[in-house]
């Protein structure tokens, strides 16, 4: 099927439904929240069906079974739902298991489902040749996104002079920053579910005028593909008032070696007059000898 998310595919499904699999809809589409991560026998018995009835349902959207199912379930909470119901679902979700490692293996999770099937290595490429090649690189991430989009511009920064973090305090001035972006010039944005509208409209804009687009976000869904000449993909999860970033946070992390390494050379003579400025200044504590 297109890339559709699940409420689209139970809108576009729905008349051919059975009795039983319009009842499944109805309780998703009104307890997603809860439905993300019940098996399919706990669902079937919530929505008052059969097992069997679940698992037809996954295949009657054109899911690969009802882990796939249930995959696209969590992506709507994690679209959708507001900061007091993931609360209230990371409450459920760990009262039965230790904080520490459950965020932890959490983490792990996502960081392999982005390895397995996230990430595409031939769009890492191309986001690395167009930083790389480009006359002006500006970086922005909203909100939670902030401190993903600050970190990959304080190494950039260390690698060219031209680099811009986007300060996002209002959509306004997020586009007075960018105003005159060109077809020389990348715009990357960062952004992760709740997907930020200021990251969006700015990018659409830098596409707009010409300059080449790099997307960090979660899925193909995302609203901000739609603008992005290059799509990186990095698996988040909701925990609680926070998100997994890992995923994120490695694709960043490997953004800055591979370009470091494609300009190494230029790189090593800029980190010696820096390091010779953090001498002079004593930036870094250093250990008694």
């Amino acid at each position: 099927m297109e890339q559709l998310n699940l409420l689209q595919r139970i809108e576009k499904k729905s008349p051919d439904f059975s009795k039983g699999q319009r009842r499944l809809a109805e309780y998703i589409k009104d307890n997603y929240d809860i439905a993300a991560y019940l098996t399919a026998s706990k669902l079937g018995n919530e929505a008052g069906v059969s097992e069997s009835t679940v698992v037809r349902f996954a295949y009657q959207l054109e899911y690969d079974g009802y882990p796939e199912l249930q995959k696209a379930i969590q992506v709507i909470v994690k679209t959708n739902s507001n900061s007091v119901q993931r609360l209230s679902l990371s409450s459920k979700r760990y009262q039965e298991k230790g904080v520490l490692k459950s965020v932890m293996y959490t983490d792990a999770d996502r960081l392999r489902d982005t390895i397995q099937n996230g990430i595409d290595e031939e769009e890492f490429k191309k986001a690395v040749s167009y930083i790389n090649e480009c006359q002006r690189l500006f970086i922005l991430g909203a909100r939670s996104a902030a401190y993903l989009s600050g970190l990959l511009g304080y190494y950039l920064k260390m690698m060219f002079d031209n680099v811009f973090i986007v300060d996002a305090n209002s959509t306004s001035e997020t586009l007075e920053q960018i105003y005159n972006i060109g077809e020389n010039d990348v715009m990357f944005g960062v952004t992760f579910p709740r997907y930020s509208k200021r990251t969006i409209y700015a990018l659409q804009y830098a596409k707009n005028h010409g300059a080449r687009t790099i997307a960090l976000t979660d899925n193909y869904q995302s609203p901000i593909v739609e603008y992005a000449n290059c799509t990186l993909i990095a698996k988040s999860d909701v925990m609680t008032i926070v998100d997994s970033m890992v995923g994120p946070l490695s694709v960043v992390n490997a953004l800055v070696t591979a370009i470091a390494l494609l300009r190494k050379e230029d790189v090593e003579k800029r980190l010696m007059a820096l390091e010779e400025l953090w001498n002079e200044y004593d930036v870094y504590n250093r250990s008694s000898q």
